[in-house]
C-alpha cells in the first residue's frame, strides 16, 4: 500500500502543490533531451548510410573531446584547437572509410557492426595514450548562472546547450531530407551493390557521412564534456542515445529530436516523483525500461519504418 501511494498519490500532490518545480524539471529534462538527440543524429547517419549501429559513435565523442581539451591545455586559443579537432574528426573520417569500410562493402550488417566495436576500442585506447585518461576540465566561457522566467528557474548552460544541439540537429535534418546527398544516402542504406550501379560514390558518401558524424560528436562532445568533464563516462552517455533510437526509430532524423525529448524529460520527472518509491537513481535506467516497453509494442520506433516481411 505505502509503495502503491509513494507511486500514485504522492507524485500528484506534489506536482499540484509545487507547480513551478514541476515545470523546472520538465524544462531541464527537455533540454537534456535535446543533447541526447544530438547524440543520437550521430548514430542515425552513420545507420542510414550503412545499416548498421555503430557503437563507436560514443568513442567519437569522447575522442573529439579529448582531442579539443588537449590542444586547448597545449596553449592554442579554443578557436584554434576547434578548427583543428574539426580537422582531425574529418580525417578520421576518411582513414576509417578507406581502412575500414571500404574493405566491408556488401558484407553482412554484423561484419560492419563488429567492425565498428574494434574501432570503439581503438579510438578509446588511442585518445587516452595521446592525451591522457585524467578527468579533464573543459571550459569554453559558457555561462553557467540561473535564469529566472515567470519565477521558473533555468541554467543558461542548458539553454545555450539546447539552442546549439537543436540548430545543429534543424540543420542537418533539413540537409539530410531535402539535398541530393540526402537521398543518395538512402539509397546506399537501402543497397550498397544497387547504389553503386547507378553511379553513386559509395566511398564518397561513406566519407561524408562519418565525417558530419565526428562532427555531431565534437559538438557532443564540447558540451558533455563541459557539463560533466571530459572522461571516459562520456561513452556511456553516448550509449544513452540506445533508447532514444528505439523509442524515435534508427533510420528517423526527426525521430532522433522526438525520442531525445520524451527520454529526458521521462528520466527526469521519474527521478525527482517516482526515485523515492524505488530507492532513488532510477534515472540510469529508467529509459532502458521505456525503450523496452516499446520494444515490446512497437519495435520500429515511433517514427521507423515498418518491417515487412514477404514469404
Amino acid at each position: 500500500m505505502e509503495f502503491l501511494t509513494a507511486i500514485f498519490v504522492t507524485p500528484f500532490v506534489e506536482i499540484v502543490s509545487y507547480p513551478i518545480f514541476f515545470f523546472e524539471v520538465v524544462i531541464g529534462g527537455l533540454l537534456a533531451g535535446v543533447m541526447y538527440s544530438l547524440v543520437a543524429l550521430g548514430f542515425v547517419l552513420i545507420f542510414k548510410a550503412s545499416g548498421v549501429f555503430n557503437f563507436a559513435q560514443g568513442a567519437m565523442v569522447l575522442f573529439a573531446a579529448l582531442t579539443l581539451v588537449g590542444l586547448m591545455e597545449h596553449g592554442l586559443p579554443w578557436w584554434l584547437a576547434l578548427l583543428l579537432t574539426i580537422a582531425v574528426m574529418v580525417l578520421l573520417a576518411i582513414t576509417v572509410e578507406k581502412v575500414v569500410l571500404r574493405k566491408l562493402v556488401n558484407q553482412e550488417a554484423i561484419i560492419l557492426f563488429m567492425a565498428t566495436i574494434g574501432l570503439s576500442y581503438f579510438l578509446d585506447g588511442f585518445g587516452q595514450t595521446i592525451w591522457g585518461s585524467d578527468v579533464k576540465v573543459l571550459d569554453l566561457g559558457i555561462p553557467s548562472a540561473p535564469l529566472e522566467f515567470g519565477g521558473i528557474l533555468v541554467n543558461e548552460f542548458d539553454i545555450v546547450a539546447a539552442v546549439s544541439a537543436g540548430s545543429l540537429v534543424a540543420v542537418l535534418a533539413v540537409f539530410f531530407q531535402k539535398t541530393r546527398i540526402g537521398r543518395a544516402l538512402r539509397a546506399v542504406a537501402d543497397d550498397h551493390q544497387a547504389a553503386l550501379s547507378v553511379g553513386i560514390p559509395l566511398k564518397t558518401i561513406w566519407a561524408i557521412v562519418w565525417s558530419v558524424a565526428g562532427l555531431v560528436g565534437l559538438v557532443a562532445g564540447i558540451m558533455w564534456g563541459t557539463k560533466l568533464g571530459v572522461q571516459f563516462t562520456l561513452t556511456l552517455v553516448a550509449l544513452k542515445a540506445l533508447p532514444v533510437l528505439i523509442l524515435g526509430g534508427f533510420t528517423s532524423i526527426p525521430g532522433a529530436i522526438i525520442g531525445g525529448l520524451i527520454i529526458g524529460m521521462g528520466e527526469k520527472v521519474a527521478e525527482v516523483f517516482w526515485g523515492a518509491a524505488f530507492g532513488g537513481a532510477i534515472e540510469d535506467w529508467f529509459a532502458y525500461m521505456l525503450a523496452l516497453v516499446f520494444l515490446l509494442f512497437r519495435p520500429q520506433g515511433l517514427f521507423g519504418d515498418k518491417i515487412i516481411e514477404r514469404v
